[in-house]
């Protein structure tokens, strides 16, 4: 292997959605940040079986304005 040219593997914290908390390594970021995650296996519906919307962002809104007319009949 050549010398150096691996990223640095460091501790990170990262934050849940239900906001526990755990330490990890990783190649993200620096030594010592931390990740908050916007979907974790608590919150995904292909864990939890439980459909939700998750609007990050405003794009559901944007969607629905888009879209609002789209299968409307006009007079």
């Amino acid at each position: 292997m050549k010398p150096d040219i691996h990223p640095d593997y460091h501790e990170i914290t990262v934050i849940m959605t239900d906001g526990t908390t755990f330490k990890t390594r990783s190649c993200a970021g620096n030594p010592g940040d931390t990740i908050r995650l916007d979907i974790d296996p608590k919150s995904h519906p292909a864990w939890t079986g439980v459909q939700r919307v998750i609007d990050t962002g405003g794009q559901v809104a944007k969607f629905n304005k888009k879209f609002a007319g789209i299968g409307t009949r006009k007079k």
